[in-house]
């Protein structure tokens, strides 16, 4: 089994076409068709992480933050990045990165944190915008099942929980074949005209390629007519934070205590309290404070997340309870993603956790 077979495995769950611009996932060091031996679990990669890859004899580290987050124009040494950089080179290590592409992600870092707080009725609190497409395509009517099969099966045609969806409307297509074509139907050289049903179904952006081979490799025709267009539909199954309710509402300190029980935190910032009982949950990993107002818009008793600035917590007191958990404590059972996405796949393959204290932060 090749490196890249289980990178693959995690970006089917987070294509890295669902990170944000600014951001760097994906292969950050290695050779991807190197043979796998183990693969190592953390948040942040550093030379102790490296060691200790190393010492378990795994060849892949899958990490949630990226190593290489700005551009290098040395090699030399001179900083923590750096000097990783060098020793997983020197020891052919592999090094992965699964980010604001896994934060994006249906079933990624959010829902993880929902579900450990045991929320349900989950949903994104802020759908990604522009990343979808329509497909039009024109067919034949005796091949409109086959192509609409075709489609479905590589990515098409899901709307919420809904999937398989298409609109479909009968007309009259005409082309002339000329002397080098080999129709599907007509003759060459003369008019023909074929009834034919214009499908047209949804696709999330980065499957373009992928749809239109799919599409290419069952329509019966030469030179099939079709179009993608973007469209300005949120994609409620893609993007920033989640929101949902717990069973049973708390009182606002006892959801604080079990907040920080269930993070491990050393301590958590909260803003001022109201006597709330709190029933639905806004949240967001690492740095989410700029949902605040999408928490709030969608009646959010409380927003959770990794960090807040000083002054974001001013003007809010009547409409929300805000809470700081820490970055990492909020981003730390990403490893439990990997490994239950690569578990899932690959039932045998050596999975490690490291045991490397990343969090740059101490509590006093």
């Amino acid at each position: 089994m090749k490196v890249r077979d289980i990178i693959q495995a995690i970006e089917e769950v987070a294509p890295l076409p669902l990170q944000e611009e600014y951001d760097n996932a994906g292969w950050q060091v290695g050779d991807k068709d190197s043979e796998a031996t183990g693969v190592l679990l953390c948040i942040d990669v550093t030379e102790e992480v490296v060691d200790e890859a190393v010492n378990l004899g795994a060849n892949l580290i899958i990490s949630h933050h990226p190593l290489l987050f700005k551009g290098i124009k040395s090699l030399t040494g001179k900083n923590y990045i750096e000097r990783t950089i060098i020793k997983a080179i020197r020891h052919r290590i592999a090094i992965y990165a699964s980010h604001t592409n896994l934060d994006n992600a249906w079933s990624g870092v959010n829902f993880k944190m929902a579900e450990k707080l045991g929320l349900t009725n989950l949903s994104i609190l802020m759908p990604q915008n522009r990343k979808l497409l329509k497909l039009v395509v024109y067919v034949p009517t005796d091949h409109a099942t086959s192509v609409r099969e075709a489609l479905f099966a590589a990515g098409c045609g899901n709307i919420g929980d809904y999937d398989l969806c298409s609109y479909n409307s009968k007309g009259v297509g005409t082309f002339r074949a000329g002397p080098d074509t080999h129709p599907y139907c007509g003759t060459i050289g003369n008019l023909h005209q074929e009834e034919e049903v214009r499908i047209e179904t949804v696709l999330p952006e980065y499957l373009k390629e992928n749809i239109t081979q799919a599409l290419l490799k069952v329509h019966p025709y030469e030179e099939p007519a079709f179009d993608f267009v973007k469209i300005e539909n949120q994609w409620i199954k893609s993007g920033s934070g989640v929101i949902g309710e717990l069973l049973c509402p708390m009182d606002e300190m006892d959801f604080l205590q079990r907040t920080k029980t269930v993070f491990h935190a050393g301590c958590i910032k909260y803003s001022n309290l109201r006597n709330r009982r709190i029933r639905r949950v806004a949240l967001c990993g690492g740095a989410g404070a700029f949902l605040i107002p999408q928490a709030i818009a969608s009646d959010a008793d409380v927003f959770i997340t990794g960090e807040i600035k000083y002054h974001d917590y001013f003007g809010y007191d009547e409409h929300i309870l805000l809470t700081e958990v820490g970055h990492y404590e909020t981003e730390q059972y990403t490893k439990d993603i990997f490994c239950d996405i690569i578990t899932k796949k690959f039932p045998t393959f050596a999975i490690h956790y490291t045991k490397v204290e990343t969090n740059p932060i101490n509590y006093l």
